[in-house]
């Protein structure tokens, strides 16, 4: 990092010796993505012992030499049944993976601490550490008892993301499962236990996240919130069709409440390319069958070499989205919502991931694209981070004044 900066100033005196005064490219003052997955055996296996160079995508070593300061790590469990037994095990996996990030702090305090609040992602960032934020993907893991929210803001979370793909006992997903006995019609919206976790996050400052979310069920939070609203992980629908991504008219929305929407650098969110995604599917069956699996498992296969070197040849033969193609996501959100309520999220080891921004050691890479496409040095740090600290402290500001009144 101190390299970087030497050459930088040099280059910018040389260029002011012949007469053009040019300042260096400065790293925003804090770079926060609001959407990075963990494993189940995040911590608890040696190859993903963050505080060690690990196969993932983001570690603390990829952060620290990327120039990524702060991200919401993702406590995140799969759809299932809504039944008492699919309730407890929800419940049980996301008590694992707050136990896997509170290992992950006590193991490494040196080099990152837990944010609970926006000054702390600033305080940690003057002191030259990193800053680990938590956030829920999928209230199903509340296990549809209201205390498990004060139990998860308790833990750490700061936005809890309503749904995930498939119909939940919170509201109707953008992307309803046809094995969890979904139908694609009617959308029920938002349930009543949903309203309640909605009700319940402005009163705690947790921020409500309606990325996954049927387009009915944005709505109806938008109306029920007191609170500025995030979009955690999602892109523009106007660019790419997938129903995950956000039409104008919500972007719209979203911001009109003072919320953020963090365009998601997910491949079928920012380009869809049918051909790519049935060779990659294909891949995967056969790594599967390879190791003697029925279906492929991303946390036992993704890092085998087999499906690296797989993923290599069809990279070459059908090129993934590139970074200035999601670039292209945040300018035409910015053009909708405006520049005060768009981010960026990577969804890395959960998905994520472009040609020139596939890890946390590109991060400048990203940067040096937004400075392509016209933005500006302000534009940035509010796109980097600025923005989602502004609406943050807003829900938390808001449930604090509701606690005094």
């Amino acid at each position: 990092m101190k390299t970087f900066g030497l050459i930088a100033s040099a280059i910018a005196l040389a260029l002011s010796c012949g007469g053009i005064a040019v300042a260096a490219p400065q790293d925003p003052p804090i770079t926060l993505d609001t959407h990075v997955d963990i494993p189940f055996a995040y911590m608890r296996e040696a190859r993903f012992d963050v505080g060690k160079p690990t196969p993932l995508q983001v570690d603390l070593g990829k952060m620290e030499r990327g120039g990524l300061d702060a991200v919401f790590f993702i406590v995140y469990v799969e759809q299932g049944p809504l039944t008492p037994d699919g309730y407890a095990k929800a419940v049980a996996q996301a008590k694992q993976k707050y136990d896997d990030i509170d290992l992950m702090l006590k193991t490494y305090p040196n080099r990152i601490r837990l944010a609970r609040t926006p000054d702390d992602v600033r305080a940690n960032k003057a002191a030259g550490r990193l800053s680990a934020m938590i956030g829920v993907e999928n209230g199903y893991s509340l296990g549809h008892d209201i205390k498990n929210l004060d139990t998860a803001f308790q833990r750490g979370a700061r936005y809890v993301g309503l749904a995930h793909m498939g119909n939940n006992d919170l509201c109707t997903s953008s992307t309803p499962e046809a094995s969890l006995g979904d139908t694609p019609l009617p959308e029920y919206g938002i349930t009543e236990f949903g309203r309640s976790v909605v009700k319940r996050a402005n009163q705690l400052g947790i921020m409500v996240d309606v990325s996954h979310s049927s387009d009915a069920c944005v709505r109806e939070v938008l109306a029920l919130s007191t609170s500025p609203v995030i979009a955690s992980h999602s892109s523009s629908r106007a660019l790419d069709a997938h129903p995950r991504n956000l039409s104008d008219e919500l972007l719209r929305a979203i911001a009109a409440k003072g919320g953020v929407i963090q365009a998601v650098a997910v491949q079928e969110f920012i380009r869809l390319d049918p051909a790519r995604d049935l060779a990659q599917k294909a891949l995967q069956t056969q790594v599967a069958k390879q190791a003697g699996d029925k279906e492929f498992d991303s946390e036992k296969h993704e890092y085998l070499p087999a499906y690296v070197e797989g993923m290599k040849r069809i990279d070459a033969a059908l090129p993934p989205p590139t970074v200035d193609d999601y670039v292209a996501h945040i300018k035409h959100m910015v053009q909708v919502a405006g520049i005060d309520h768009v981010g960026i999220a990577s969804d890395f080891d959960g998905g994520g991931g472009l040609a020139g921004w596939n890890d946390a050691t590109q991060t400048r890479n990203l940067t040096a694209a937004l400075r392509r496409a016209g933005f500006s040095d302000d534009d940035i740090a509010k796109l980097w981070g600025g923005n989602l600290l502004r609406v943050w402290g807003e829900v938390t500001r808001r449930a604090t004044a509701g606690h005094a009144g």
